[in-house]
């Protein structure tokens, strides 16, 4: 028997990556669906609002430009206006005009958004904890925050690169 040849061993581990690839693409989709309807179901509150909720709990006063809440939500990137227009509807955000720059517009928190995203954090943790994190030892979690950080670190270097190619373009 022939031993494989240096060319089948490249194939096998670019097939492998690929196939890493598509498990951590059906795996986000899933758990993002699980996720989704446990936070519906037990709250009644969309996993896209609870993106938005979080996002601006996280920034000083509880407020964010629309542009910056757009850079800054995981889930709902296009149609983040709509989505904010039915949260404000709802009650959970306001938005105002921006008083440094009345071209853009800040989405804030409301106490009424503070108080939905106070409910419903339990149930969103619980979901993480029971779906995703205890399905990982602590060695395989090291793993993948390592990889991810590699792969995170990498994308957002090529992303700089072609804000600036773009840019560069539009000099000419």
């Amino acid at each position: 028997m022939a031993p494989a040849s240096p060319r089948r061993g490249e194939d096998a581990a670019e097939d492998e990556r690929l196939e890493a690839w598509r498990e951590f693409l059906t795996a986000h989709a899933v758990l993002t669906d699980v996720l989704a309807a446990e936070l519906q179901a037990e709250r009644g509150l969309p996993l896209t609002w609870y993106d938005v909720l979080f996002q601006l709990s996280l920034a000083p006063g509880g407020e964010r430009r629309m542009q910056e809440l757009a850079g800054a939500v995981l889930l709902s990137k296009s149609g983040l206006t709509r989505l904010v227009s039915r949260m404000e509807q709802a009650g959970l955000v306001e938005r105002r005009p921006c008083p440094t720059d009345l071209r853009g517009t800040i989405a804030a928190l409301t106490p009424t958004g503070t108080a939905a995203l106070r409910r419903a954090r339990p149930v969103h943790l619980r979901g993480i904890r029971e779906h995703f994190a205890s399905q990982l030892s602590d060695d395989e979690t090291r793993a993948l925050r390592s990889a991810f950080g590699k792969v995170l670190e990498a994308a957002r270097l090529a992303a700089g690169k072609m804000i600036e190619a773009v840019m560069d373009s539009r000099a000419v």
